[in-house]
């Protein structure tokens, strides 16, 4: 039926080094409120990923995030099993640590409109009418899949050239940036380009993603291929 289509800081301790919790060492609260006065933030930050990576594969940049939501690489077929079978001739699942997003393609309309070709209008309002008919079941399914994955699930449909997202989450993501880098998203701002810093950097992104689909795939595939040898290896707690 279907085709594939922060850390937060501790307290500092005694003498203002990261302490967190009394008794509990310099990697209390994740990275124990950071470097003391005097010492070197770059070897500071390297000891904190290597002590993250002995406790359980933290330490590699961006990991610690993905450890506090279940793993979600059954997603597709879990969905696949779990949609009835008169929704969609296929889907597509989109997962990251926030969300589930679930694009179904419509099935093809027996009825046609006039003339027999579907107008983007006929589409958008077939889809309307998806949207409202199924409204509670998909709520059902996405409050199943919720407490499965820990994830918000998004839905949207696709018919013709029209595709239309219903809910999608906007999460906020904190960054530090340079005076080259700010300079850049001004840039983007002062030209009309994105109405803010934030949705310049948004605007940067997905230039991103549109140009170097291949390059991230590649690097997405290496980081599971990582993922599965690690949680294969011997357990050193």
């Amino acid at each position: 039926m279907f085709g594939m289509d922060d850390p937060r800081g501790g307290g500092r301790g005694r003498g203002g080094h990261g302490g967190g919790r009394r008794g509990d060492g310099p990697w209390a609260g994740g990275r124990g409120g950071g470097p003391g006065p005097g010492e070197d933030r770059e070897a500071w930050g390297e000891a904190w990923a290597r002590e993250m990576f002995r406790r359980g594969g933290r330490g590699r940049r961006g990991g610690w995030q993905q450890a506090d939501v279940p793993a979600a690489d059954d997603a597709y077929d879990w969905f696949v099993g779990r949609l009835p079978q008169d929704w969609f001739d296929a889907v597509r699942i989109d997962v990251d640590r926030e969300e589930i997003t679930v694009i179904g393609t419509l099935l093809t309309d027996p009825a046609p409109s006039e003339g027999g070709t579907d107008s983007a209008a006929g589409n958008e309002g077939r889809i309307a009418r998806f949207r409202a008919d199924t409204k509670e079941r998909r709520i059902e399914i996405a409050q199943e899949a919720e407490a499965k994955y820990g994830r918000k699930v998004a839905w949207g449909a696709t018919l013709g050239d029209t595709t239309v997202l219903f809910t999608h989450l906007a999460v906020p993501v904190m960054t530090r940036l340079k005076q080259p880098e700010r300079k850049i998203l001004d840039t983007l701002v002062d030209a009309g380009v994105a109405r803010s810093r934030s949705d310049a950097l948004a605007w940067c992104v997905r230039q991103v993603g549109d140009h170097a689909d291949k390059w991230l795939a590649d690097l997405r595939d290496a980081m599971s291929a990582v993922d599965k040898v690690r949680s294969e290896g011997p357990d050193l707690s």
